[in-house]
This record gives C-alpha cells, structure tokens and sequence, in this order.
C-alpha cells in the first residue's frame, strides 16, 4: 500500500466535497482533533488496565468519536449527514457528573499535572479548546460546521479536565492548587449533597 499522493504537493488538499489550501480553518480544525485523538491515545498507553478499565473504554469510545468529528468538519458536501450525534454528548455530560462526585471537592483553579496520563490529559484538554475556537472560527464562513461538533468539543474539554482529577485520584496524587488563586468552584454539587 502506498500513503504518499503527491496530490498536495502544491498546497492543497482533498476534502469530502471539494479541495482547498492545506492552511485553510477547515484543514486546522479537523487536524486539531485529529491531535487530541493522539494525545488521548498516549494517555491511555499510560493508563493501569485495572485501575482504569472504565476509563480507557471511554477513551476509545472517544477516539472513534473524534474520528467522526473530523470526519464531520472535512465535509463540505450538499449533502451532509453528521457521524457525531447529540447521545455522545449527553453520554459525556454523565460521566463528567460521575467523575466530579468520584474527586475530592474542589474550590481553586488547578496547576496541569500530577501524574503522567493525567499531565496528557491536561495536554488534550487543552489542545480541544484549540480545536473549539477553530470550529466557532469555521461556524463564521459561508460554510458552517455541524453544531455537533462544536458543542461536543466544549463538553469534551470538561470531560478531560474531570478525568485529569480522577486519574490523580485514583492513584493518590493530589492535585496542586493555583496558589493565587480566587474561590471560583461552587462547593455542594457532589450527588450525595442532592
């Protein structure tokens, strides 16, 4: 099999629907996540099997979400049906609920770290609010992306930042507190204080 085309030499390159410059917001969203997929990989790489069983099904669930994603913001098409559908969203939303309930409470903004696949995490987390801006940057042109995408990236990015306290939870790390730091968490949101 060969992967080189020669067909972007030039600058350009094909999308579902047409081509455009390799520098294009389209091209630099869905290569956004096509690099927050990496770094979920690597944090899962580094992820204890048992400790993180649940976790690294997520993760993978997630790969292929993001996969869909991309797949979604490459498409220009006329006809457009979306890989990524609001159930990845809610499914999102509930672990993120399970994960703040598992983590001790939280007050102060956190320093990115801890522990190695938390640290990746954090990188991910990170590297999705640049693939959001992007898409919110494409939503601007005549050829918006789907709000699928945009809205699941958002959501994905808690998702990281609750999973990054879990995993330095669940391997007795705590996490280090911004020491300038103003009060900016709400206290009481566990489920048992429901």
């Amino acid at each position: 099999m060969r992967i080189y085309t020669r067909t972007g030499d030039k600058g350009k390159t094909s999308i579902i629907g047409g081509r455009v410059d390799k520098d294009d917001t389209r091209v630099e969203a869905y290569g956004t996540v096509d690099e927050v997929n990496c770094f979920v990989g690597q944090a899962m790489v580094e992820l204890d099997q048992e400790i993180f069983e649940d976790v690294i099904a997520d993760l993978q669930k997630i790969q292929h979400e993001l996969f869909d994603c991309g797949g979604d913001l490459a498409n220009i098409s006329e006809i457009r049906e979306t890989k990524l559908q609001e159930e990845s969203i809610e499914y999102l939303e509930s672990r993120i609920d399970e994960y703040i309930a598992e983590a001790p409470e939280l007050e102060r903004f956190i320093l990115p770290g801890g522990t190695k696949p938390a640290a990746s995490i954090h990188i991910a987390r990170t590297v999705t609010r640049r693939a959001e801006r992007l898409v919110v940057k494409l939503s601007k042109t005549d050829r918006k992306p789907p709000e699928t995408a945009q809205k699941y990236l958002n959501r994905l990015s808690d998702y990281f930042f609750a999973l990054a306290r879990v995993i330095n939870f669940r391997l007795h790390v705590q996490d280090v507190e911004y020491e300038r730091s103003a009060k900016v968490f709400r206290t009481g949101n566990r489920k048992e204080d429901k």
